[in-house]
């Protein structure tokens, strides 16, 4: 089979490579798109979130902190709240739920809590005992 046919047809220059301005420009803006992506995505995402009031996952953190004792946990749970540090004892509350339900249980919630911002955090179950995660599911309609 002859294949000299092929460097007639394409005519590609040998040593000339990419020497158009646009090209490069190309070239240029591709690489820093792909490099960019990552900033560009955040500020896309915060943009959003600015603009439809809505939160970006993982944006804030809990932190499970053991203490050895109640006095320990008490100097460290100082917090501000209207420019005055509070110092207040509370318990925390572990709803197990479906994740459908978050947005209902957080209305109820608000709705019955005597603080004006009542603390009301959901974390998605990773990974957890096959009985009780069924356990839930059985429990909890999912409407």
């Amino acid at each position: 089979m002859k294949t000299d046919w092929l460097p007639q047809r394409c005519q590609l220059p040998a040593a000339q490579g990419c020497s158009r301005p646009g090209c490069f420009a190309l070239l240029l803006v591709i690489n820093l798109s792909l490099l960019m992506y990552p900033v560009l995505k955040s500020l896309g995402l915060q943009l959003h979130s600015a603009v439809t009031g809505t939160y970006i996952s993982g944006t804030h953190s809990i932190a499970f902190i053991n203490c050895p004792n109640e006095q320990v946990a008490k100097d460290i749970a100082r917090y501000f709240w209207k420019g005055e540090i509070e110092e207040a004892t509370e318990i925390i509350l572990l709803v197990k739920t479906r994740t459908s339900k978050i947005t209902e249980l957080s209305d109820y919630i608000r709705s019955m809590h005597p603080f004006e911002i009542p603390e009301f955090i959901s974390l998605p179950i990773d990974q957890g005992n096959p009985l009780y995660l069924k356990w839930i599911e059985e429990g909890v309609p999912d409407d």
